[in-house]
């Protein structure tokens, strides 16, 4: 059964590397189960289709992105829940920085390319999206709570107007080939809109 397990992990982890470097279309079954370094015949053990496997991507996806958060926050160790927030995407343009290949955000990457033609991925991306705003947002409310964040605008709206920033910017770090928009993205965000005017 240990094998079975390590065969599934294996192949979400060789999917979400080769989306990221080639995207969905450009990558197929044989090139996956390539990298994950198993049997063909057991991608389909897993998945019923390569649109199945895309939105099992973004789950996983997801999963690690909500476990990067929590380590990202423990080590932004802020009582100012607007602080944790701005050291957990302080610490996520580091990443970008250390990163030779700018390939981006795989779910913008991702939605970009198959929302419009699979309604399942369309849905996990979906899902994907909500749970972001979800954290965004309570870290928002938190904030307004605690007396550093705005009260004239619900923490909803603006994790909604950062979420939209964000993937800009990560779109421009794409095209520019420079992690510059992200650290404008957080300047601007934190420092300008974010902030209480009291």
């Amino acid at each position: 059964m240990r094998r079975t397990a390590d065969f599934h992990q294996k192949l979400l982890e060789a999917g979400v590397a080769l989306f990221a470097e080639t995207g969905y279309h450009g990558t197929g079954v044989k090139d996956i189960v390539a990298r994950a370094g198993v049997p063909k015949g057991s991608f389909y053990n897993y998945f019923d289709s390569k649109e199945a496997f895309g939105a099992a991507i973004l789950r996983h996806y997801a999963d690690e992105q909500a476990a990067e958060w929590k380590q990202y926050s423990i080590e932004a160790d802020a009582p100012d829940p607007l602080l944790a927030l701005r050291g957990i995407y302080e610490r996520m343009v580091a990443d970008y920085e250390a990163c030779e290949d700018r390939c981006g955000c795989l779910l913008g990457n991702f939605a970009g390319e198959i929302a419009q033609s699979s309604d399942l991925c369309r849905r996990a991306a979906r899902l994907t999206v909500d749970e972001w705003r979800m954290r965004c947002a309570e870290y928002l409310r938190r904030g307004q709570e605690f007396g550093s964040v705005r009260r004239d605008l619900p923490a909803e709206a603006m994790a909604d107007l950062f979420w939209n920033m964000w993937e800009g910017s990560l779109l421009r770090m794409k095209l520019e080939d420079s992690v510059e928009p992200l650290k404008a993205c957080v300047h601007s965000m934190f420092d300008l809109f974010f902030k209480s005017r009291q």
